[in-house]
């Protein structure tokens, strides 16, 4: 759902980019109550993985595909405020360096794919929690169930943008129509990919899933033929290695996805490259051209390298690099900034001498 450039007028896309600016200073606050030891470089890792299975885009009806757009992902994983910036970072890093998604509709596109779909997935997801029994595999069902709206919302509110500052004249209400129902597909996929991963998070270490706190049973020690809590000094050097070995098998399942199984992604315009197609949204795009449409790696695919399935798999892995290297200095100053910040001053004593 990358909106291009010409799709959204000056002006609108000037608001929307006030937005999103807005949304990413307010996510940056919130996203240092959020990151610590364990999660500042999950956080990283979590941008990377997205940007690599949104090259996978999967068929969901005749001549049209849909991908990931990982803000439930990204916020029961992480955080709603970190997961706000990881969409953020990946979005940046596909304009600047794949000339996906126009530089002029970045505030859009953050609006649309990064805030909505957090925003919308999180809420759903705590409010089923409260009501479904405090177990993990509720939590796969509700991030299912976030995953799973959070597509068709994003298409509403890219909708609602295109009502207030669309470059054509056409139907809104058949562009609702079509939005929202190529997206209630493309969100079953988001939503079996979303629960997926964070089941297979939640296997072997909830403690790094945000949503999943409180859910942790603590490590035990079998002690004189009984077990008991073992000591925070004992848990501490096994959950390090636990969790380095579970940001390298995520690292590793990046790079394969993106270096080699993105090669046999379906190659049918997505949802709303279709819809635009259709509907003649697109009509004056042709009209700009993208600011980065000479970048050596412009429609994921390296320049100068002639074998096809080679020169996506390069693409795709460089942009796994840049991914976690930029989110990760992203998330490491955020909570630098955090541990930074001076302790409150003690209240003073009412105590009468």
């Amino acid at each position: 759902m990358h909106v291009p450039d010409g799709f959204i007028n000056a002006p609108v896309s000037v608001a929307a980019a006030v937005v999103a600016t807005g949304a990413v200073a307010v996510s940056l606050r919130g996203a240092r109550r959020e990151l610590d030891e364990r999660t500042a470089p999950l956080a990283g890792l979590v941008a990377a993985f997205i940007f690599a299975v949104q090259m996978l885009n999967f068929p969901v009806a005749a001549g049209t595909s849909g991908h990931l757009l990982g803000g439930a992902l990204a916020a029961i994983l992480v955080g709603p405020f970190t997961g706000v910036l990881c969409v953020s970072v990946v979005l940046l890093m596909q304009g600047i360096l794949f000339a996906d998604g126009g530089l002029t509709a970045l505030g859009v596109n953050i609006t649309v794919m990064g805030a909505v779909t957090v925003v919308v997935a999180y809420a759903l997801f705590r409010g089923l929690l409260r009501v479904l029994p405090g177990t993990r595999r509720s939590v796969t069902a509700a991030a299912f169930a976030g995953a799973l709206l959070s597509v068709p919302a994003a298409a509403a509110a890219f909708t609602l943008i295109y009502a207030v500052g669309g470059t054509t004249q056409v139907p809104i209400g058949k562009v609702f129509t079509a939005m929202v129902g190529v997206h209630v597909l493309i969100g079953i996929g988001e939503a079996l990919i979303t629960a997926a991963t964070v089941g297979a998070v939640i296997a072997v270490r909830p403690d790094l899933v945000h949503g999943a706190r409180g859910l942790t049973a603590p490590l035990k020690l079998r002690v004189g033929g009984e077990f008991v809590d073992a000591p925070a000094a004992a848990v501490r050097p096994v959950a390090a290695r636990s969790a380095k070995r579970v940001w390298a098998v995520g690292l590793a399942a990046a790079l394969v996805l993106a270096g080699l199984v993105s090669s046999f992604a379906s190659s049918s315009p997505d949802g709303l490259e279709k819809v635009a197609a259709d509907q003649g949204i697109d009509a004056k795009a042709d009209q700009y051209e993208h600011a980065t449409a000479d970048s050596p790696l412009a429609d994921y695919a390296v320049k100068d390298v002639g074998n096809e399935s080679l020169s996506v798999g390069l693409a795709g892995v460089i942009g796994v690099g840049a991914t976690v290297a930029v989110g990760s200095g992203v998330f490491w100053i955020a909570r630098r900034r955090r541990t930074d910040e001076p302790a409150p001053a003690p209240a003073p004593s009412t105590t009468a001498v």
